[in-house]
């Protein structure tokens, strides 16, 4: 026996990304006393700065929005009771195709090989049971999310650690609600053209084959508050338009593919940590 307590890890791109997809099983699990360590990947630096301005516009400072973002993080991990929380620093890529995806120093162009020794280094020191990244596409194809997914899959490798490894997905039944919701809170959205529908079909997994259901309806409002935290980004936050008792509905129940399991635990699964206590 050992007195080390389970620990959860979730490796993210950005500051707020850990609200979206995570946000009720890091709140949950610290609830049930379980470590949660958060890795953010990049400073943020591509989000908007005050008052809305976009990057690469007049105003728009990256250090500043890094700095007010890293301060919007920490508000966001005391909501969620994240007991620890851990910064690589690396500098916001963009969405793919913006020039910042070149830019030296970028995340986008860091070696993997980097990013996944410095990220193996916090493994061995936190020694997760339970890790959490992106699928290879980054969800939904932003380059920081793919490349917090290489440098996770790399770091597991350059160990001997072998935890749960967990993807987080979107059942397709759940995408097809939140574009009808998206929709009732924004009617004179624009459909999508034929190509960008056609990517958006393939975001997320069919049902059946979503490994784990993890319900953290009871932490909703954790989740919700922690997004807000996010003030700066809250333009591009489109969940919290919805109110507490809507965003519960969609995103009460967290979802995500089981890649690795020591543990032999049956699928479908309600708990990451199923096998493991």
């Amino acid at each position: 026996m050992t007195d080390r307590p389970l620990t959860l890890m979730a490796v993210h791109a950005h500051p707020d990304d850990e609200a979206t997809g995570t946000g009720g099983v890091l709140a949950r699990y610290a609830a049930e006393g379980i470590r949660t360590v958060l890795v953010t990947c990049t400073d943020g630096g591509c989000g908007d700065g005050p008052g809305g301005v976009k990057p690469g516009d007049p105003g728009h400072d990256p250090a500043a929005v890094a700095l007010m973002r890293r301060q919007e993080l920490q508000a966001s991990c005391d909501v969620l009771k994240i007991s620890d929380l851990e910064m690589l620093g690396y500098a916001d890529s963009g969405m793919m195709g913006w020039p910042s995806n070149d830019a030296p120093g970028s995340f986008w162009q860091t070696p993997v090989e980097e990013g996944a020794a410095r990220l193996a280094d916090l493994m061995r020191h936190y020694r997760p049971d339970v890790v959490v990244t992106y699928d290879e596409n980054g969800f939904y194809g932003h380059p920081d999310h793919i490349q917090a997914h290489r440098i996770t899959m790399a770091a597991l490798e350059m160990t001997e650690l072998t935890p749960k490894v967990y993807w987080t997905t979107m059942p397709r039944s759940g995408m097809q609600r939140f574009g009808e919701i998206m929709r009732e809170f924004q009617p004179d959205m624009p459909e999508p053209d034929p190509a960008e529908a056609a990517a958006m079909a393939e975001i997320g997994l069919p049902d059946d084959e979503v490994t784990t259901w993890v319900d953290a309806t009871a932490f909703s409002d954790q989740k919700f508050d922690a997004l807000a935290a996010h003030a700066s980004q809250g333009e591009n936050i489109f969940f919290l338009r919805m109110g507490k008792e809507r965003f519960s509905e969609l995103m009460g129940v967290e979802t995500f593919l089981r890649v690795q399991d020591p543990t032999g635990a049956a699928v479908p699964e309600n708990d990451l940590f199923a096998g493991l206590r």
